[in-house]
């Protein structure tokens, strides 16, 4: 650990020296723990069934009596019997549980140093789940709400089949995928998006890209959260949005095939494997995704060019753009590594991740047919463009994790370390050829893109338990971030290609952030107590070499949190949160590259965004654990948000800028539904209204629109292995800055059926089946108005097979899920 910090100091500047202190200080509070080590108690037992015979495997959880919080989790053994080790003093409850029976919760009592011998548990036989089909019945809920979060079980979810990631997200409590690909939570944009723990080097597009070609059967739950405490990196002021893939606890040789194909308008196919080998001291797991999938894209424009004269709004003149795109995406997802128990306390691993790209690429064509018409509708111009694109954007990430506990049970210190490093290369051309009427000579351009970017991280966390009421956490982090971007435009008029100097650019980006945080989790009777600091400084530096031009940011901030949560019995629980979070830009949207969309309609980046920080406060209430009613209420500086606006009298960019201020409240109501034991239903319904305040183009905006976003799934378990799902979502007309957008909304079903001893699972599901998602804006500026349709191949039909080999064994040794919360994000 010492030569770590030595290693950090070296990269710290004169002004990160008290930051570096601040990690010094920290570890002293790590080193002065180690040596406050109370005496450990253990609490025994055994279960049975009603019959009399030991129940193995069992899930025996040690809580605290007062909020039922989870503190050690451990199985019972072949005889049934069962021991919980944690430091003496408080009072706790036990519970037992195991699929078949109904669960069990023992009375408080109290922890003392001599231990605690239980009586012998009786699991009472659950009729409901005592068939063949137990492990359907025996599912986790689809949607859980907790303390601080809402989490969703992917897992074994009917319309998960055949699906991408996005596709499953986007059905989600509160989440929203607007028309240029952007998440928004509770209809907030700027969250940070983890997979396993590791932050996503992608924004908007890219990232939706990437989402798309990760199956849902890869994946375990989705957790989405709006107050995240210290621990997390401070970036997201929506709040994070945590991917957890599956992960094979079983013992000896496992794994599962699936294969799934879909049918929109075009055809989508997936297939994949999962591979783990597990032994008590070794574990070593793969999986590879294939994934060739097609589709289209309708962005259709309507504009209206308006002059200001004599204080009068009078028009100039329109035009009408219609573009399909059709494009085929071609991805294979690999992933292997390894986890080994250098002794009962210490636990090393590594796993390396890729993202490959067989031939054929990743590929486009698109049309489009534009129409220019005066102010008195008379057509000025008209031209046929055809374009094509290809992409290449190969990656490959590796992690290396220790884990060390300092003693048996989850209560005692535990320290982790992560090193990460990943490089995320792109190569994209794009190529449109524009014809003009009547008889005009056409014109080609063609754009040639490569891009580097290199992410280095460290990392290190300690958490120990004072004492059985208090948890004390600490950790620091250092990031490296390099891009360079490098784009090549040429125009080829009658025969003759020449270079554009105006568009081809080259754009370098160097970033550098380290952090440290403290939090610390008490509980007082009814009342969990929890605070967190994190502090992180930021160097960050952006050059254009062909105009040398470019921009130097160094800034320290400081991020509290805190949580209270106070339960006044079995039934009601409260909850207060509270953050200060920061967003900073994507490396792609500060890199000023432009990309052409149509011939009038061009994005670019821009290197002059700021990042936006917010103050977030939120407030539950929760009665018998299932219904939540939620107020929340935050504050951003400098808000990040996409616009499109006239660069010409004729011509229209997209990009993102700073506005000045954004006012956001909501008001949240979960409400889970069950009828007997075979319908569960979980309903969602959010009410927001957003305020925002800005100047753009000549137009000041203060503006806000309250916007309502209903969600609701139906699961079904039915008898011999059969189940389905309904889901729906519903959308009202909202406003994101100089946007608005009109409802939407869509219906889902799906049906499953478990064969071969439940060994193998069909599943049929049907998504957007009304075809009702197509995005419908509007965008108004003092002299500019824009109508905006966009449709994609959302109304799919997918039939999928998973096949599930392997010992069925779980193993009692806890995996500790591997990565660092590090720069993996913001990349495009």
């Amino acid at each position: 650990m010492p030569h770590l910090f030595f290693l950090l100091k070296a990269r710290f500047s004169q002004n990160q020296r008290p930051l570096f202190r601040a990690a010094l200080l920290l570890l002293s509070f790590w080193l002065a723990a180690f040596s406050a080590q109370a005496q450990v108690a253990a609490v025994t037992g055994s279960v049975r069934s009603g019959a009399g015979a030991g129940v193995e495997f069992a899930t025996i959880t040690l809580h605290r009596a007062a909020d039922s919080a989870v503190v050690k989790t451990e199985f019972s053994d072949a005889q049934g019997s069962f021991k919980l080790e944690h430091k003496a003093g408080g009072l706790y409850r036990v519970s037992a549980s195991q699929v078949g029976f109904v669960r069990y919760w023992s009375a408080p009592f109290e922890l003392s140093a001599a231990g605690v011998a239980l009586p012998a548990i009786a699991l009472q036989t659950s009729a409901a789940t005592a068939l063949k089909e137990v492990t359907v019945m025996g599912q986790k809920p689809l949607f859980e709400r907790l303390a601080d979060r809402t989490v969703v079980n992917v897992e074994g979810s009917t319309l998960a089949a055949g699906n991408s990631s996005l596709e499953v997200l986007a059905r989600s409590p509160g989440v929203t995928v607007d028309g240029s690909d952007n998440l928004a939570l509770k209809g907030r944009t700027g969250l940070l998006v983890l997979i396993d723990g590791k932050r996503q080097p992608m924004t908007g597009t890219e990232l939706a890209d990437y989402l798309r070609a990760l199956p849902a059967d890869q994946l375990k739950s989705i957790e989405l959260i709006t107050n995240p405490p210290a621990k997390y990196d401070a970036q997201g002021g929506a709040g994070i949005i945590a991917i957890n893939l599956k992960k094979d606890q079983r013992l000896g040789t496992n794994g599962s095939l699936n294969a799934s194909f879909g049918r929109g308008e075009y055809n989508k196919f997936t297939s994949g494997f999962n591979l783990n080998h597990r032994r008590e001291k070794v574990n070593l797991f793969s999986s590879v995704t294939y994934t060739d999938r097609e589709n289209f894209n309708v962005r259709d424009t309507y504009r209206y060019f308006y002059e200001t004269r004599d204080g009068q709004q009078v028009l100039k003149g329109t035009s009408d753009q219609r573009n399909r795109m059709v494009s085929t995406d071609h991805f294979l997802i690999w992933r292997a590594g390894a986890d080994v128990n250098l002794s009962k306390h210490t636990v090393l691993g590594g796993v390396v991740t890729g993202f490959s790209i067989p031939n054929p690429k990743p590929h486009g064509t698109g049309l489009n047919t534009s129409v220019f018409y005066d102010a008195n509708g008379n057509v000025q111009e008209s031209y046929t463009a055809l374009s094509t694109s290809m992409g290449n954007n190969p990656n490959v990430s590796g992690n290396v994790n220790f884990r060390h506990t300092f003693g048996e049970g989850t209560g005692k210190p535990e320290l982790t370390a992560d090193v990460d490093y990943a490089r995320y290369s792109t190569h994209r051309t794009q190529s449109q050829t524009t014809f003009f009427e009547p008889n005009v000579p056409f014109n080609t351009l063609a754009s040639d893109q490569t891009s580097e970017l290199t992410i280095q991280a460290v990392k290190a966390d300690y958490v120990q338990s004072l004492s059985a009421q208090t948890r004390f956490e600490a950790g620091a982090k250092a990031s490296q971030v390099t891009a360079d971007n490098d784009i090549r435009f040429e125009n080829t008029r009658q025969g003759v290609t020449t270079l554009d100097r105006n568009l081809s650019n080259r754009f370098k980006y160097d970033e550098f952030i380290s952090a440290a945080y403290v939090n610390l989790n008490h509980t007082v009777g009814k009342l969990n107590v929890q605070a967190g600091l994190r502090g992180e400084q930021t160097h960050a530096k952006g050059q254009q070499l062909t105009t040398n031009q470019g921009f130097q940011r160094d800034y320290y901030q400081l991020f509290p949190s805190a949580a209270l949560k106070y339960s006044l019995n079995e039934r009601h629980e409260t909850t207060l949160s509270l953050s200060r979070r920061i967003n900073r830009p994507g490396y792609g949207q500060l890199n000023p590259f432009r990309y052409i969309i149509d011939p009038a309609t061009s994005g670019k980046g821009n290197e002059d965004l700021r990042p936006e920080t917010s103050l977030n406060t939120e407030v539950n209430y929760t009665y018998r654990q299932k219904y939540t009613l939620g107020l929340s209420y935050s504050r951003t500086s400098d808000p990040i948000t996409d616009v499109a606006y006239p660069e010409t009298d004729s011509t229209t960019v997209s990009t993102n800028v700073n506005l000045d201020r954004q006012h956001y409240v909501a008001l949240t109501l979960t409400a889970p539904l069950t009828a007997g034991k075979w319908l569960s239903v979980y309903n969602n319904a959010i009410l927001y209204y957003i305020h925002y305040q800005g100047n753009l183009a000549g137009t000041s905006l203060r503006a806000g629109k309250p916007t309502l976003n209903l969600s609701t799934n139906l699961t079904f378990t039915l008898a011999k292995g059969w189940g389905g799902e309904v889901s729906g979502r519903y959308t009202s007309a909202q406003r994101v800055g100089f946007f608005e957008f009109q409802p939407l909304g869509q219906v889902g079903i799906g049906i499953k059926k478990d064969v071969w001893d439940r060994k193998g699972t069909f599943r049929l599901a049907a998504t957007d089946i009304f075809y009702t998602t197509p995005l419908r804006a509007v965008s108004e500026y003092t002299n500019y108005r824009q109508y905006l349709f966009l449709r994609r191949d959302t109304r799919v039909v997918t039939l999928s097979f998973n096949w599930r080999f392997g010992n069925d064994k779980v193993t009692t040794n806890s995996s500790r899920r591997t990565g660092a919360e590090d720069e993996r994000r913001r990349a495009q």
